[in-house]
């Protein structure tokens, strides 16, 4: 019990250190740049460069900071939500319909397919907004750490067992097995240059663990370094 105490304890202060850092630099940002526009010290030609910057910034501290919120009711499982009837089909297709300016920015495409069964038989009973987290950080994921005209393959199928399953495969730029056992930490990142870039926070994956664990989903994941990298879900019925 004291052991669990201990880590417990180290991890709150680590992840109170992470937000703090994390909160820290965009607010830099945001401030150095109003406060050179207020000073009146930003050409007329740059100042929309200055205000983008400050848009960017300001959107990814928000993004952030209901990560955070999410990932706390998470951890206490304040999740109040019924179970319903969903269809995983429908989900992934409304997820990638949301980002799909995202995935044209970066100029991924998405394809969302049913294999071997149909429509109707991809439904399980669980609690949607979870479900919903779960598929839409996906896929998410796999369009901001993909390659320039990239693909993410999304697959909806039944397993041998009868339980229905969700694969989200990308081409990007993939995973070194060293990294595996850490890509659900929160905030870890493998390439901090690129999720600074793209605006990751760093919180996807720890999302889709926790709400995987909540509704009883499994985790599967493969990956080769410049190749991409597969996300297995199996729901349970």
């Amino acid at each position: 019990d004291i052991t669990k105490k201990v880590e417990g304890e180290l991890m709150r202060r680590e992840f109170t250190a992470n937000v703090s850092h994390e909160l820290k630099t965009p607010l830099q940002s945001i401030y150095a740049s109003a406060e050179l526009l207020k000073t009146g010290l930003v050409p007329e030609s740059d100042r929309e460069q200055f205000v983008d910057r400050i848009f960017k910034e300001s959107k990814r501290m928000i993004q952030l900071v209901q990560d955070i919120i999410e990932l706390s009711e998470l951890d206490e499982e304040n999740v109040t939500s019924q179970k319903e009837k969903i269809n995983l089909y429908d989900v992934a297709c409304s997820s990638s319909e949301n980002l799909a300016p995202k995935s044209k920015n970066l100029n991924v495409s998405v394809d969302v397919d049913l294999d071997k069964i149909d429509a109707a038989e991809a439904v399980i009973y669980s609690i949607p907004t979870l479900v919903h987290e779960i598929i839409y950080n996906l896929i998410d994921n796999a369009i901001k750490y993909n390659k320039e005209s990239g693909t993410v393959s999304v697959r909806v199928y039944k397993k041998s067992n009868g339980n229905i399953a969700v694969s989200v495969a990308d081409t990007g730029i993939g995973i070194e097995q060293k990294y595996m056992d850490r890509i659900f930490e929160r905030f870890f990142r493998v390439d901090k240059s690129h999720s600074r870039e793209i605006g990751g926070t760093g919180l996807g994956l720890s999302i889709v663990k926790h709400a995987a664990k909540v509704i009883g989903a499994e985790l599967g994941v493969t990956s080769e370094v410049g190749k991409g990298t597969t996300v297995e879900v199996i729901f349970a019925e």
